[in-house]
């Protein structure tokens, strides 16, 4: 499940995840590459989310590794970690939006925390990437006067504020109605075609797997491992893993349904 020329943007490697002695999941082993909008998936309670976190350094693993270009996370120190996570632009479930910020100071925060930029390039920066999401103009505009799928695309615009080569996506669609899950979903694939981004994402969003991923690996609450790894649509077809097709029929029933 690995390709052995050692090209891949984010390597997994004998990782094991646990809290305590709870082994939540063991042997896991895959790659992402380069261009991937990539999924975590499975079934309740198998991990995906704890998966996300320890790719994030949120929590140490148990055993393993996680290389991101080749280069060890786990080994790089404080320092080391800090200078990968400058490369990483992150949204959460919640958006993640300062309340008490405006979008426009939303999005210039990691531009005045992390660049030598002075204001008016700030502000130019800022208007850019509020463009880029479908909110020209909305500077002014509180988290609090907009609506959920407008602070879903604010926060994806803060995410990619720093030109990040790899987005990270905890359930970027979740509180959604169909129509603005849809929209978001467009949008994080034209953000990834345009700026080559690797895209990582956990959702429970069973439409999105379909419409966006090139790329999944399957979680196993039972077995505590992957059982499954690749393009959805070869697994829905050609997986060996009857759980695995099972879940990716249902997938594409649901994505049928609302379509």
């Amino acid at each position: 499940m690995a390709d052995s020329d050692g090209s891949a943007h984010i390597s997994v490697r004998d990782l094991t995840m646990a809290y305590g002695s709870r082994v939540i999941q063991q042997d896991l082993n895959f790659d992402i590459q380069r261009g991937d909008i990539f999924v975590i998936m499975g079934g309740s309670g198998c991990g995906k989310s704890t998966l996300l976190k320890h790719m994030l350094g949120l929590i140490v693993p148990a055993d393993g590794d996680i290389l991101y270009n080749g280069e060890s996370f786990v080994r790089a120190g404080a320092a080391g970690q800090e200078a990968m996570r400058r490369r990483w632009g992150i949204t959460y479930q919640s958006g993640g939006l300062f309340s008490a910020m405006t979008l426009g100071e939303n999005v210039a925060l990691p531009l005045q925390l992390y660049t030598h930029y002075r204001s008016r390039e700030i502000a130019d920066i800022v208007a850019y990437k509020l463009a880029l999401v479908g909110l020209a103009g909305y500077q002014s505009y509180y988290p609090s006067e907009i609506s959920g799928g407008m602070r879903k695309r604010a926060a994806l615009a803060r995410a990619i504020a720093l030109e990040p080569e790899i987005l990270f996506f905890d359930e970027p669609s979740a509180g959604l109605d169909p129509i603005s899950s849809r929209l978001l979903d467009d949008l994080i694939v034209q953000l990834q075609e345009s700026t080559g981004a690797t895209v990582v994402m956990v959702t429970h969003e069973l439409a999105s797997i379909f419409a966006i991923a090139t790329n999944s690996v399957f979680l196993d609450p039972e077995t505590r491992t992957m059982i499954d790894c690749g393009d959805p649509r070869q697994l829905r077809d050609h997986s060996k893993q009857a759980l695995v097709r099972q879940f990716l029929t249902r997938s594409a029933a649901v994505a049928e349904d609302s379509s």
